[in-house]
């Protein structure tokens, strides 16, 4: 039997943003299985969104290789943008639309056929608790029906790959727990959660793997139990302050 390319692989990843005195990433190598549940963390300036922007191509590697499925990052574009979906920290959608039509213009964008994308639209609107809105401005909406927007968009058209950016901040306590409830059913059906988030006590509910990035180095990786009995820590927050230190990292 072949062997199955892992959903994400990095290969000697080294990137620096113009004007920056020092890399973000030299020579970073990181694999993420199909299937996983895989969660990136670290202190503010870590890398963490700079990484995810390499993964989904909106970066170029300065060198190195991203593959998602087996195919590279940056030369197969359309094919890569079939493969995974993205719901970034920011709001990616059109204000002055409803959801119904940014489920339409996205699902069009995307390449689906007029049938999958009215299927879709009225599956996801109903699964988000969005159904009775679908035709007002999503301007008008709070920040939890916004975020939700947000993830539907990321998943119209079944990608195989979800990477997570900050995907419940702000929202309440009842509107987290339907996102997190809906990705573990998404990652029962085969997609491959990749996510980064300061919720640490969210993470424990939603992760099966992860990873603790700092100064763009992984300090640890693993299954967070492995983790956890092989440094001696509780939980994810304290592991995460022995492993990153407890001085404040505030971006300037």
């Amino acid at each position: 039997m072949a062997n199955v390319a892992p959903a994400v692989n990095i290969a000697n990843l080294s990137f620096q943003y113009p004007g920056n005195e020092a890399p973000s990433f030299t020579n970073l190598n990181l694999q993420i299985a199909k299937g996983e549940r895989f969660g990136l963390f670290g202190p503010n300036g870590a890398g963490k969104t700079t990484l995810m922007n390499l993964m989904t191509g909106l970066l170029k590697a300065d060198e190195g290789t991203i593959a998602l499925n087996g195919i590279k990052v940056g030369r197969h574009k359309y094919r890569v943008n079939r493969l995974f979906g993205f719901v970034p920290q920011d709001f990616s959608f059109y204000q002055e639309l409803s959801p119904k039509e940014n489920l339409e213009f996205f699902g069009a964008w995307y390449g689906l056929n007029s049938q999958v994308i009215k299927q879709k639209t009225d599956e996801l609107l109903q699964v988000m608790g969005l159904a009775d809105v679908r035709d007002k401005q999503v301007q008008q909406f709070s920040g939890g029906m916004k975020r939700r927007v947000n993830l539907a968009i990321g998943v119209i058209h079944n990608p195989g790959i979800l990477f997570l950016d900050e995907p419940t901040v702000g929202v309440d306590v009842q509107t987290r727990h339907a996102i997190i409830n809906y990705l573990i059913d998404l990652n029962k059906n085969g997609t491959t959660l990749i996510y980064t988030s300061h919720q640490l006590n969210e993470a424990e509910d939603l992760c099966n793997e992860v990873a603790l990035l700092d100064d763009g180095k992984i300090m640890a990786q693993g299954g967070l139990n492995d983790l956890l009995k092989q440094h001696k820590h509780d939980d994810l927050e304290e592991l995460f302050l022995a492993l990153t230190g407890k001085h404040f990292r505030d971006d300037v």
